[in-house]
């Protein structure tokens, strides 16, 4: 990650969700609770093409995942970053995101006609919060 993640809080990229933020056509905010994975220099996402989540990202790249502690929402990750997104009709990244939750099976989520894509967030700015620790 060009920006990345610190060791004591690289837990966080094993949570079961993370709250995604997109742009909308009207330059508001969209929030969609995501499951992802951490991988190489990015986080990756497997979205439904017709989500608006994914029109928002294909129109505008910039994005913020926001990733809470599951045992304490006072410790957290806001990554904000540039979404890249590519096609994934062979399944590749969304089988990879379905293991990390169980199997499941993502194809089972798409109704006819629909498709898959891969989105990879190449964090510039990551800023990890805890609000336990007395301040410094």
């Amino acid at each position: 990650m060009s920006a990345s993640v610190p060791e004591d809080f690289r837990d966080l990229l094993r949570a079961p969700v993370g709250v995604l933020a997109t742009v909308g056509r009207d330059g508001r905010p969209q929030l969609s609770a995501v499951w992802f994975l951490a991988e190489g220099d990015g986080i990756k996402l497997s979205l439904n093409t017709s989500r608006q989540k994914t029109k928002n990202l294909e129109r505008n790249p910039a994005v913020n995942l926001f990733i809470f502690d599951p045992t304490g929402p006072r410790r957290y990750l806001e990554i904000r970053g540039d979404a890249e997104v590519t096609p994934d009709s062979d399944y590749e990244v969304a089988d990879a995101v379905g293991a990390k939750y169980g199997g499941v099976d993502l194809r089972s989520r798409d109704r006819p006609g629909e498709g898959r894509v891969a989105v990879t967030i190449r964090p510039v700015r990551v800023r990890a919060v805890d609000m336990t620790r007395p301040a410094t």
